[in-house]
């Protein structure tokens, strides 16, 4: 392992034409006109990693294709699989963007475009990082890539693909960048990921819209009882209501909250920051740690009545809601689902009946803080950064990750190289070329840090 600077090899000018080349394909996994986009997309990346010296080819799906690509010339070194997506978000609203979404665009330090850190620009970090390894030697690891094209869509065929590929993909260590960091000026390795349980609630009164004057009073409301319902799944102090909801949730330990606690958090600062004038939430844990460490229940949409301009004086026939709960260590997605189905519906008033729909899961993650892999992430990052990471959770869901440790038996390491303010699924995504070269050599010096532990 050199501990040699690599920051004067890295060529900045290629790095950035070259991810432009990439931002420049509208790979839109949604949209079923863009699917040769999608393949052109695929064909880019195995291109360029068959110019590296790797066995790379594109695998197709059932949907849209996978890159595949190995260079495994370490022997006795640890195996590391890096995985990315190239397929992005619709670029819908378009109006909204300053500058067309697939003509990126520098403005300010800041790169503009569809997938500009989610999760192109993230993704060839890596490649290029690889890129530069390999200008000054051989690789320090075994290196294996796995692109694929449906991140955006759930990757509904990224299990199977694990699982017809498991011995081709065994590995020591996965290695995912396609979040945030905690704030600009930290460098942060995520331990953790919160799961999800989604479901659907839809209530039924009368058989069709009815007169307000003529029925109000007598017939059942199906959008008063869904306030009731939702009114009903939170108590005061902030505390889901649903029975056996927190039975298995592992507590946060001690040394995690000092952890927490001492990271450069302001309260004031993050209502400010999304235009809120107070941060409600359950009682007894710190803002950190509700969004990281504890399980939620949100409204995410509702419907129902009359919304189109005016009055109509109508009382509904059906009313409905999204509902998401983000879960921690030791919550089943299943159960949580299944308890869900169960006790909802108990709450609604006479004259209703009530369904809960199951849409989608997925399993929360934790990561021991004593691994070698996470530990040399933290090395590589200080070199970069000149400070220890920060080691933190993340409220969010990737349920692929849990996918990857249960099939591929390997942890997994989520080393963040963008942050909140790029905007990832809005109009204006950008990615600071700060971010990305930074990223492209924390790439580098991860590979050099993990070919140090003892495979």
């Amino acid at each position: 392992m050199t501990q040699a600077d690599l920051s004067t090899h890295l060529d900045r000018d290629a790095a950035q034409q070259e991810l432009f080349e990439l931002l420049r394909i509208p790979s839109v996994s949604s949209d079923s006109t863009r699917r040769a986009d999608m393949g052109r997309t695929a064909e880019y990346l195995r291109a360029k990693l068959a110019t590296l010296g790797f066995s790379a080819r594109v695998d197709q799906t059932p949907g849209h294709p996978v890159v595949y690509a190995e260079r495994l010339d370490a022997p006795g070194q640890p195996t590391v699989l890096v995985y990315g997506h190239y397929d992005v978000q619709p670029e819908d609203p378009v109006e909204e963007w300053v500058s067309p979404p697939f003509e990126p665009e520098v403005r300010e330090g800041r790169i503009y475009a569809r997938g500009a850190t989610d999760d192109k620009g993230q993704a060839y970090a890596h490649v290029r990082g690889a890129e530069l390894l390999l200008s000054q030697g051989e690789l320090p690891v075994n290196l294996k890539f796995l692109l694929e094209g449906e991140e955006e869509i759930g990757s509904p065929n990224l299990e199977p693909y694990l699982e017809a590929h498991r011995e081709e993909l065994a590995c020591d260590v996965i290695v995912i960048s396609d979040g945030s960091r905690f704030a600009k000026d930290v460098p942060t390795v995520t331990y953790g990921l919160r799961g999800i349980a989604y479901v659907e609630v839809r209530v039924q009164g009368a058989s069709r819209d009815l007169h307000s004057g003529s029925y109000g009073g007598a017939a059942p409301n199906p959008i008063n009882a869904l306030c009731e319902i939702i009114a009903g799944l939170k108590d005061d102090q902030g505390r889901i209501t649903v029975p056996g909801f927190y039975d298995s949730v592992v507590p946060l330990t001690e040394e995690e909250r000092e952890m927490w606690a001492g990271l450069p958090h302001s309260d004031e600062q993050f209502a400010a920051s999304i235009g809120a004038t107070s941060l409600p939430g359950e009682e007894g844990y710190s803002t950190l740690e509700r969004i990281w460490g504890r399980p939620t229940l949100d409204v995410n949409g509702i419907w129902g009545g009359f919304q189109g301009e005016g009055a109509k004086t109508v009382i509904a026939a059906k009313a409905g809601a999204k509902v998401s709960c983000r879960l921690v260590p030791g919550q089943d997605p299943a159960d949580i689902t299944r308890k869900l189905q169960e006790f909802i519906p108990t709450l609604a008033p006479q004259g209703v009946q009530v369904e809960v729909i199951d849409h989608h899961g997925g399993d929360p993650v934790k990561f021991d803080l004593s691994s070698p892999f996470i530990k040399a992430a933290d090395r590589a990052l200080a070199r970069v950064y000149g400070k220890p990471a920060a080691f933190g959770r993340t409220g969010g869901s990737i349920p692929i990750v849990a996918d990857f440790a249960r099939i591929l038996g390997a942890p997994v390491l989520l080393v963040d190289l963008g942050v909140n303010e790029d905007g990832l699924h809005s109009p204006n995504e950008s990615f600071s070329q700060e971010d990305y070269f930074n990223g492209i050599l924390t790439s580098a010096y991860l590979m050099q840090e993990i070919g140090g532990v003892q495979g």
